[in-house]
């Protein structure tokens, strides 16, 4: 027998299931690719590059980086749960939008959203609105308040951010919730909660260069899972 046919089927699931994660969509043209050695990044961070491709058969060429880029508090994982402060791996698209609390800086593709009073990341998972934004009256407190983020409050390391879409189309919640709210944003000083921070200069770089009509993902995990990009 081959070595492959002396594997068990759990085995080969589970190894389908890790390339499954990594494969790239072939309509992707920009790729984010933030890597660390380990699962638990030493000091939390990792180093995050980008790069591009003209075609699906192409390959890809690097465009900026590497940058330090600081990770969750619950490290790099395969399967986290909401509120674990786990940073997911694999990859994930970039959502069109670009949100933040400071004035538009120009130089974007996507659309804009400068943040004010009654902005929310709905984190409930129990709501039917989990891991969507939502606006309510300034001044009101909705249901979901005590589980998620008032946006606007978060104003530095929400200067500016791109939604990585995560546990998003279809959205799975309850009391086994993948978890909600991860962003890349600006610079935290420390872990984040899940989400990709980097320092606003290359953060803003990244973001100017995002562009929904090339389809841009980010792939997150260990060295050995994003390959030799």
């Amino acid at each position: 027998l081959t070595a492959v046919a002396c594997l068990d089927r759990s085995t080969l699931a589970s190894a389908s299931s890790v390339r499954s994660r990594f494969e790239i969509p072939a309509s992707a043209r920009q790729l984010i690719v933030v890597s660390s050695p380990t699962y638990d990044p030493a000091n939390y961070l990792a180093n995050l590059r980008t790069f591009v491709r003209s075609s699906s058969t192409a390959p890809w060429k690097r465009v900026s980086g590497p940058w330090q880029a600081e990770t969750g508090r619950g490290h790099l994982l395969a399967t986290r749960r909401e509120g674990d402060g786990a940073t997911p791996i694999g990859v994930f698209p970039i959502g069109p939008r670009i949100y933040g609390n400071f004035a538009n800086p120009g130089g974007l593709h996507d659309i804009y959203h400068r943040l004010v009073c009654g902005d929310w990341w709905d984190e409930d998972p129990y709501s039917s609105q989990y891991n969507r934004f939502v606006h309510v009256p300034c001044g009101t407190t909705p249901r979901f308040a005590s589980s998620s983020e008032a946006l606007w409050t978060i104003y530095d390391v929400y200067a500016y951010f791109a939604v990585i879409d995560f546990n998003i189309d279809p959205t799975l919640g309850g009391p086994n919730a993948p978890g909600s709210g991860i962003f890349l944003h600006a610079w935290e000083n420390g872990p984040t909660h899940g989400c990709v921070a980097l320092g606003v200069p290359a953060l803003l770089k990244v973001l100017r260069w995002l562009n929904p009509a090339e389809d841009p993902v980010i792939e997150i995990g260990t060295t050995a899972q994003v390959g030799s990009l």
